[in-house]
């Protein structure tokens, strides 16, 4: 324990920082109305995404190997948030 206290993961991650983009901070305040709007943008988008239907899919009772995905990103069968867009 003595030998790991000088130990920091965040030591080891330094020469990979550069990697990571960094976001600057905003030059103004950011209101809640305009939060409020891009959340309400996206959630429709989302919501669009999960129900436009892939062209040339064609629903079958086979087997199902994207279950688990599609429970987890809540999207139909044979949608574009099926594929994670």
């Amino acid at each position: 324990s003595v030998i790991m206290s000088g130990f920091r993961f965040l030591n080891l991650m330094k020469p990979l920082m550069f990697i990571l983009p960094e976001v600057s901070t905003p030059d103004r305040p950011v209101l809640f109305k305009e939060k409020l709007l891009w959340t309400a943008i996206t959630l429709f988008i989302f919501l669009t995404c999960c129900q436009i239907p892939l062209y040339g899919i064609v629903t079958s009772k086979s087997s199902d190997p994207f279950y688990w995905a599609r429970v987890i990103l809540a999207a139909n069968r044979g949608t574009l948030m099926e594929l994670g867009i």
